[in-house]
């Protein structure tokens, strides 16, 4: 009955159950709380620049320059604007900055 499901299928699966599974279990945990201690508030505020240093650190180290000056250029951007406005910029930037940097 499974076997003529691709690999590709069980691996997005896999992905949504794991994605699920997190979500619902820091739900559960920060749920028996009545209030929320300091300490994991700053930890739980810490959380989305440590993902972003995870995702700019190897593109910055492994890639060329124009890649890193995009990364902050785009990072900029996000400040001030939203996520499209972000993105053009961003495509336009790695275009024009790949073909003087080559």
């Amino acid at each position: 009955m499974f076997e003529n499901i691709p690999t590709t299928v069980w691996i997005i699966l896999a992905g949504a159950v794991a994605t699920y599974a997190t979500r619902i279990g820091g739900h559960l945990v920060l749920s028996r709380f009545q209030h929320i201690p300091r300490r994991v508030s700053a930890a739980l505020d810490a959380v989305p620049a440590a993902v972003l240093t995870t995702l700019f650190a190897p593109a910055i180290v492994s890639q060329g320059w124009a890649e890193a000056i995009t990364l902050g250029i785009a990072a900029v951007v996000a400040l001030r604007f939203n996520l499209a406005i972000t993105l053009v910029v961003g495509a336009v930037a790695i275009v024009g900055l790949r073909s003087v940097f080559g």
